[in-house]
């Protein structure tokens, strides 16, 4: 069998690496106590395997393809987690299981059981399965995304939705928006004939917006343009290893030994986060105790709150570190990836564009530049936005959930403690639910039902139920405004020579396997427009 995970070959290394260890520099009693624990760590695991075979049959678990001792499925799984359980739901169903190392993992790819998932019992899945690098980014789990449910979790979101992801919030910092879109503007119309990076240079519009909403006037200069270049490289860092398999999720017994180093890597990364993250607070707070600003960003707002607070859940330190981990990674990387996935779209069917530019020109003319209030008057751009969701969803399979308790879905049995992967992916893709569903085809969207709510469970690209993305109204105008934007003041066009990809990247976070370069080129009537 074909060994298609990364990880294996971590976990191979480090075995031959201990092997050689003990064979070239230990005695011969070394060498007897090394198998003596090899051996007692095979006999814990196989007892253990056995003892899970046996509540298989106890339970009527989903159908799934058969493991090996030990590993169980481990390695048959594909990098590509996405497709490869999309094409295991057409010999299994809807509904099918994998042993991940002694971990169950439960995958659902069909609407009608991402309901009951997500609807029908939402509660009760509710809870995320934290793996081992996601606890050391997050302060041990303590952010919005892998708090359990419950009155800390309603408390943080509570928290980001009213102070900074709320439709008054986002309002009140629409120069900010503006301000930082219009100087993308600018950096593009300097490269007009050249090639440029699109998803890297959104990243770093989305980035800047992010931060200054945050942090305010707290960074200038030189230092923010520093810190945007190193927050690129740990966001990067940081949803590459949450997206890799980590056998220390698979044997949390193991998870000491961190066969693969990404704990240890992800320590390094969460660390750098650290730093800037106390350098921020010690400005802000030395800001507050001179009195320096009147109007309150978000960090101040924590800050204040940490300090003044409800005593029942009160807001701790770590909490309000994770808080600004979540806007950071969970903000940028995602809506940048969306418009790089827009970009491409649009630019391999020249039909696409001109509808666009059509639309664009229709509504706010070639003498201005795109303002929000514009974009409710752009439908088939937000039919556009809408198709890119649902072939290239943010999160192809959410973040994973986990039952609180043992629960039936689809007439199975679903265990507590279970990983619950949502194929939003595949179902997006559902030939059953949709036309020709491989095309880009945003006419599909034009007068239709389908909204970033969760309710239809044909098309939910930000989750459903209590665990839906917090952020979505600010993904939805930040993605909205900075294509409309890019579309109305350039034309695009892929460097002479090379051929536009479309492909994937699979990992927590769905990106383009080969990054978007593109050639603009001036469509607005003045050239003062671009500066």
């Amino acid at each position: 069998m074909a060994i298609k995970s990364d990880f294996f070959q971590y976990l191979q290394n480090s075995f031959a690496s201990w092997w050689s260890k003990s064979t070239t520099t230990q005695q011969n009693h070394d060498s007897s106590r090394f198998f003596f624990t090899l051996s007692t760590i095979f006999a814990v695991f196989w007892y253990a395997w056995k003892f899970l075979q046996s509540k298989s049959r106890t339970f009527s678990l989903p159908p799934g393809p058969k493991g090996l001792p030990l590993v169980g499925n481990l390695l048959a799984l594909d990098p590509e987690l996405h497709s490869y359980f999309a094409g295991l739901s057409q010999t299994y169903g809807p509904i099918l299981k994998l042993w991940l190392g002694n971990k169950l993992g439960i995958v659902v790819s069909s609407p009608s059981l991402a309901r009951e998932v997500l609807k029908d019992h939402d509660i009760t899945f509710a809870n995320r399965d934290i793996p081992a690098a996601g606890r050391i980014a997050t302060y041990g789990g303590c952010d919005i995304v892998w708090t359990p449910y419950g009155p800390e979790w309603r408390m943080l979101r509570k928290v980001c939705v009213l102070k900074m992801l709320s439709n008054t919030s986002l309002d009140s910092v629409y120069t900010l928006r503006r301000r930082e879109v219009r100087q993308t503007v600018g950096f593009f119309y300097s490269k007009v004939g050249s090639p440029v990076n699109v998803g890297e240079q959104m990243f770093l519009t989305i980035l800047n917006v992010i931060t200054n909403m945050m942090w305010g006037g707290t960074v200038e200069g030189e230092e923010r343009s520093s810190l945007g270049a190193e927050f690129r490289e740990l966001v990067g860092e940081m949803t590459q290893m949450l997206g890799k398999p980590n056998i220390s999720d698979f044997y949390p017994g193991l998870a000491r030994f961190d066969f693969q180093g990404i704990q240890k890597q992800m320590n390094g990364v969460a660390r750098r986060f650290d730093g800037i993250f106390e350098k921020m607070i010690a400005q802000r707070l030395k800001i507050e105790k001179v009195g320096g600003e009147k109007s309150m960003d978000f960090l101040q707002f924590l800050l204040r709150l940490k300090d003044e607070g409800d005593s029942k859940t009160p807001l701790t330190m770590n909490q309000l570190k994770a808080l600004l981990m979540d806007m950071v990674v969970g903000g940028s990387d995602t809506s940048s990836n969306t418009i790089e996935f827009a970009m491409a779209e649009i630019m391999n069917q020249p039909k696409i564009m001109k509808q666009i530019h059509q639309e664009l020109e229709d509504v706010v003319g070639k003498h201005k530049l795109v303002e929000e209030s514009h974009i409710h008057n752009l439908p088939y751009l937000q039919a556009v936005v809408k198709e890119t969701l649902r072939l290239h969803p943010t999160l192809p399979l959410l973040v994973p959930h986990c039952p609180s308790e043992t629960c039936t879905v689809g007439g199975y049995t679903v265990p507590k403690g279970s990983r619950i992967f949502v194929n939003v992916w595949a179902i997006h893709r559902d030939p059953s639910k949709w036309e020709n569903p491989l095309k880009f085809d945003p006419e599909r969207f034009l007068n239709s039902q389908w909204d970033y709510s969760g309710s239809d469970f044909s098309y939910f690209p930000f989750g459903s139920g209590r665990r839906i993305c917090a952020g979505i109204a600010m993904a939805e105008r930040m993605v909205m405004y900075s294509l409309a934007t890019l579309l109305h003041s350039f034309d695009w066009e892929v460097p002479p020579g090379e051929k536009l990809d479309l492909s994937e990247k699979f990992g927590i976070v769905l990106k383009k396997k080969i990054p978007l370069v593109a050639i603009p080129t001036p469509r607005l009537s003045d050239p003062a427009l671009y500066v």
